[in-house]
């Protein structure tokens, strides 16, 4: 089978993109999405996204983390907002469905603003905040992340006895200046280091509002492939009107057969 893709990234976590609005049915077994993102023998790649017909919103977004398994990611949906609207299917706004529900997004010039869940609750586990924000994400802040090896640390929690099962994404934060942070990611599906994570990044930007007690969230947030911003209004311990804000850039086509 001979598949056209488009290679997207947004701030270095990048993606397949598969154009199936032609065909709904379209579909990849887990070891074909291995292969394809395989970055030896394959093309490369953090996920693999199939863009696809909706009845009532501009299209679905189907998304695959380089193992095969599925969950949402943030900074895919903003590549595959952006690979949509080059498909035509909506001019600069659009709404959408993903895993976790309907999304609504932006553009402005070289920015994707993307419309994230509520999140209505989040825990704590020892120093570290769980919250979910379409995964689930262990954030915890530190003094110095260039210090941290966040492979080791992030496959210590991961694969740990609480998290095993299902599986969680770690963070590790380094506060830079008032609403400017660092971080560092491991991230389930890949298991490894990503160059940036979205839902990862939003995570942390709620985090930081609950570490202050802020009333609302306005953070930039460095991450190894570039800066992402998220915005957010706290409600004592929940969170709404949530934003990630980022570039999602084309890298380019091809054909591959697999």
């Amino acid at each position: 089978m001979t598949i056209r893709f488009t290679k997207y990234q947004g701030t270095g976590n990048d993606f397949i993109m598969v154009d199936c609005t032609s065909s709904n049915n379209f579909k990849l077994e887990n070891e074909q999405i291995q292969a394809l993102c395989d970055r030896r023998f394959g093309i490369g790649a953090d996920g693999v996204i199939l863009i696809s017909k909706h009845p009532s919103l501009d299209f679905k977004m189907t998304y695959y983390n380089s193992d095969g398994s599925q969950s949402f990611c943030g900074n895919g949906a903003r590549c595959a907002v952006q690979f949509s609207k080059s498909l035509g299917l909506f001019k600069t706004k659009t709404s959408f469905e993903a895993i976790d529900g309907e999304h609504s997004a932006t553009i402005e010039g070289d920015l994707i603003s993307l419309k994230m869940n509520d999140v209505p609750t989040f825990s704590k586990d020892d120093t570290a905040y769980i919250i979910n924000t379409g995964s689930p994400h262990y954030v915890k802040f530190v003094q110095d992340v260039d210090n941290e090896n966040i492979v080791e640390y992030g496959r210590n929690i991961r694969y740990s006895k609480k998290y095993n099962a299902e599986g969680i994404n770690v963070n590790l934060v380094e506060v830079l200046a008032d609403n400017e942070l660092e971080m560092l990611t491991y991230e389930r599906g890949v298991e490894d280091e990503t160059y940036s994570c979205g839902t990862g990044a939003t995570a942390v930007g709620l985090a930081f509002a609950l570490v202050l007690d802020y009333d609302d969230v306005d953070v930039k947030i460095f991450v190894k492939g570039g800066e992402l911003f998220v915005k957010a209004e706290r409600n004592d311990d929940s969170f709404d009107h949530i934003y990630l804000i980022g570039p999602a850039e084309k890298v380019y086509d091809g054909l591959i057969t697999i």
